[in-house]
């Protein structure tokens, strides 16, 4: 098992690249606007400004010296440390070092916007961890070598009701934080599931489409393959819109009063890593 390690820093990237073209968070467009059919290049703009980190967590959960929080509902978070991270359909001994062979797929660290990948631990053993992944299909999981990743914890969870137009946000049994939200529209659904916090972003403008932050999500549109050049990534953020809120209007995006996304980075500190359930 790999050896504890902190919470991976929420890398922001701030103002000086062009968000939508990014491939982050490509279904969060208003309304009025229409998919890309473009299949441009999805790496963020090689003019982007230098990153910053946000603070972290104050009460991140405690961890064993293995990586694993002693709590045993904490979340544990897997973060790569090699630029290319193999991925295995399945390992037979969770503690057997021996050669895997060829890898299934190839996730690269360098092609994520903000150059961290993330992903949830499932079940970790000496040898291999077996992960949930930020790939298409939503859910898809695999197995990556325990010394290609480190090992954090936390006690983070997002839970939205689409429906009810709401997200809770809790650490552990304490809510820290309720509102309403805007969902997507009919002919273009926010997709229910379990997903994760890939990433957090800051876009240049804090009072455009996007807010003053925008979270990306482990999870893609069903119905958008490709929007703005992007992949149809799923995310949490503010809004321009803030009369919206409540209402089914994105496409396919969790809107937040400006306000209240301020305080998840802000105040909350919410972490990477941080689960998030999408129900109807």
């Amino acid at each position: 098992m790999t050896s504890a390690s902190p919470l991976p820093r929420r890398t922001v990237l701030s103002a000086g690249f062009a968000l939508a073209a990014a491939g982050g968070l490509t279904a969060c467009s208003g309304s009025d606007s229409e998919p890309s059919t473009s299949s441009a290049d999805s790496g963020h703009d090689g003019d982007a400004g230098p990153t910053q980190s946000a603070m972290e967590p104050e009460d991140e959960a405690s961890q064993t010296d293995g990586g694993a929080s002693t709590n045993p509902d904490a979340t544990i978070v897997a973060a790569a440390v090699v630029n290319r991270l193999r991925v295995f359909g399945e390992a037979a001994d969770v503690d057997d070092l021996g050669d895997p062979g060829e890898p299934d797929q190839v996730l690269d660290r360098s092609e994520r916007i903000t150059g961290q990948l993330v992903l949830l631990a499932l079940e970790v053993g000496t040898a291999w961890t077996q992960v949930q992944l930020p790939v298409r299909p939503n859910g898809s999981t695999g197995w990556v070598r325990s010394s290609e990743i480190t090992l954090s914890s936390h006690n983070y969870s997002i839970d939205i009701n689409l429906s009810g137009h709401e997200i809770v946000v809790n650490n552990g049994d304490n809510e820290v934080l309720r509102s309403a939200i805007g969902v997507g529209r009919a002919d273009r659904p926010t997709p229910g599931g379990d997903y994760f916090i890939t990433e957090l972003l800051q876009p240049p403008e804090p009072d455009g489409l996007y807010g003053p932050y925008a979270y990306g999500l482990s999870g893609y549109s069903d119905v958008l393959m490709d929007f703005r050049g992007g992949e149809g990534v799923i995310g949490i953020h503010g809004t321009n819109e803030p009369d919206l809120v409540g209402t089914d209007v994105s496409s396919g995006c969790i809107r937040l009063p400006n306000s209240e996304i301020m305080a998840l980075v802000d105040r909350i500190g919410l972490p990477l890593g941080t689960p998030v359930t999408i129900r109807s």
